[in-house]
């Protein structure tokens, strides 16, 4: 049984991984953030706030993508008006959007006979047919979010390990928190058809948490946690071709696998 066989014969397989590798580049670098800033809360929340906007969309005939993008930013704006209007906890304002949206994302489901499929499609992802276009919009966001990240490493690496050493230095945290939480939403959008939006979230998180156990610099992590993510698609898309597994779970199991396997090591390294 050999490994790459599937993808040598089977071309939807292989634009299927092409897909995926862009997806968890992208989701290693705005993961890597999340890990360090303590993000993993408003990731989940956001990976589960698209559905409102991805089913409303369809529910008028207009696309998901459209959807997943009003969803997330209402999310971020009901975030930042909470906090800025209330003196509720961040994580309190998280709970209640986070709870909302999912609920009246399953409000507008349940207006529809017809949504189903397109349920199961929101939810975990096709990424089996991916498409060029999936393609071109993947490497677009993953060419923006390293820009992103390279340009702003030493603010964001300052505001992931102390807001207040931020603002001595200069910088403005709310807003670079804000643009965190934007490109977050960014990834979740352009990666929920591959992976769906339950799904996208192991992506986010397994890998960038795996790096975190072995490397220390920003830079490694977020190399590390796309060579892990890029690995657990490689390997989960096997496990759907040769088990006949579901293709987005086969994924997201393969990378939280992979993060159990990764603290295994280490404490058989740390007793040595």
């Amino acid at each position: 049984m050999s490994l790459l066989q599937p993808f040598l014969d089977n071309p939807f397989l292989l634009t299927a991984l092409t897909a995926g590798v862009l997806a968890a580049c992208s989701c290693a670098i705005v993961g890597t953030y999340m890990v360090l800033r303590g993000l993993s809360f408003i990731g989940d929340a956001l990976s589960h706030g698209v559905l409102p906007g991805v089913a409303g969309a369809l529910l008028l005939g207009f696309p998901g993508l459209w959807g997943a993008a009003v969803g997330s930013a209402a999310m971020i704006g009901g975030i930042s008006l909470i906090g800025r209007r209330t003196r509720l906890s961040g994580d309190t304002a998280i709970g209640l959007l986070f709870v909302g949206m999912l609920a009246l994302g399953v409000v507008i489901v349940s207006r529809s006979n017809s949504f189903s499929g397109d349920l199961i499609k929101i939810l975990f992802g096709e990424i089996l047919g991916s498409t060029m276009a999936d393609l071109m919009l993947q490497s677009t966001a993953l060419a923006l979010l390293g820009f992103l990240a390279w340009l702003l490493r030493r603010p964001f690496l300052l505001l992931c390990f102390s807001p207040e050493h931020a603002q001595v230095s200069g910088y403005n945290p709310k807003a670079l928190h804000v643009l965190m939480l934007t490109m977050i939403a960014t990834t979740v959008i352009v990666s929920f058809q591959t992976v769906g939006t339950m799904l996208v979230f192991g992506l986010l998180v397994a890998p960038a948490a795996t790096a975190a156990l072995f490397a220390r610099r920003m830079s490694r992590i977020m190399l590390v946690a796309g060579s892990l993510g890029s690995l657990s698609v490689f390997l989960g898309l096997n496990a759907s071709y040769w088990f006949n597994f579901a293709a987005g779970a086969s994924i997201t199991v393969t990378a939280v696998a992979l993060f159990f396997g990764g603290l295994f090591v280490k404490g058989l390294v740390q007793r040595v």
